[in-house]
C-alpha cells in the first residue's frame, strides 16, 4: 500500500471506528508515546541494557506501526498530502546526499 492510500485507509478507519480525530496536540503527545516505546524495544532488545521480562513479547513492528497510524492521522487532519511530502523529502535527498555518505569515512 502507497502512502496516499494509507492515508485514506486511516481516515476511513477513523470515519467508521473511531468518533473523530483527536486534536493535533493529543495526537502529538500520543506520537511521542508511541515513538517511546518504539525506543525502549530498541534500547534493551538491541542496545545495552537489559530486556525486562515484561518487555519480551513486545513486537516491534507492531510499536512502529502504531507510529505510522498517528502520522498518517496527523498528516490527514492537517491537510498534508503525505506521499507527496515523501516523494519530494526523497528527490531532496537523493540530490543533496548522494555522494555524502559513500564518501564519509565513518562509514566504511
Amino acid at each position: 500500500m502507497d502512502i496516499k492510500n494509507a492515508q485514506l485507509n486511516v481516515d476511513e478507519w477513523i470515519k467508521n471506528h473511531g468518533v473523530r480525530y483527536f486534536n493535533e496536540l493529543t495526537n502529538m503527545a500520543q506520537l511521542t508515546e508511541e515513538v517511546g516505546e518504539v525506543a525502549r524495544i530498541i534500547a534493551r532488545r538491541y542496545g545495552e541494557q537489559s530486556e525486562k521480562e515484561s518487555d519480551k513479547d513486545k513486537d516491534l513492528g507492531e510499536e512502529l506501526a502504531d507510529v505510522v497510524f498517528v502520522v498518517l492521522c496527523l498528516a490527514n487532519q492537517t491537510g498534508i498530502d503525505l506521499q507527496e511530502a515523501f516523494d519530494k523529502k526523497m528527490e531532496k535527498k537523493t540530490k543533496r546526499d548522494h555522494d555524502r555518505h559513500h564518501n564519509n569515512e565513518k562509514l566504511k
